[in-house]
């Protein structure tokens, strides 16, 4: 079957990171433009796969990243403050995470007798 085989095709549409989509495709998805993406890409927002002939190619999660990013740019932020506010949030989001694993007693590892 299909769906036991991880490398099977059907199996990258469910991947949030498999780059299944490029630039004019991803663009028309966005309501946006390629310069768009690409000022996104070159502010280091998303960094777009590229296919074997060189074509970018971008993923769900990333689509994700530069829809917000057009939110913002769309309210009047300039593109290169939208991408580092993202990424701000990304990293915010990734240290609350990390807090909560470590306050959560089940997820902590106690000390040792042989520590002490």
């Amino acid at each position: 079957m299909a769906a036991d085989n991880p490398d099977s095709p059907s199996s990258n549409l469910d991947d949030d990171d498999y780059p299944a989509f490029t630039m004019g495709r991803a663009a028309e998805m966005l309501d946006t433009t390629p310069a768009f993406l690409r000022a996104v890409g070159e502010a280091r927002l998303i960094v777009p796969l590229r296919s074997e002939g060189g074509h970018r190619r971008y993923s769900r999660y990333q689509l994700r990243l530069a829809a917000r990013a057009r939110e913002l740019v769309d309210q009047g932020t300039p593109v290169e403050a939208a991408c580092r506010i993202i990424i701000l949030e990304d990293q915010l989001e990734e240290a609350q995470r990390i807090n909560e694993r470590l306050r959560d007693p089940e997820t902590r590892s106690e000390p040792t007798a042989d520590a002490c």
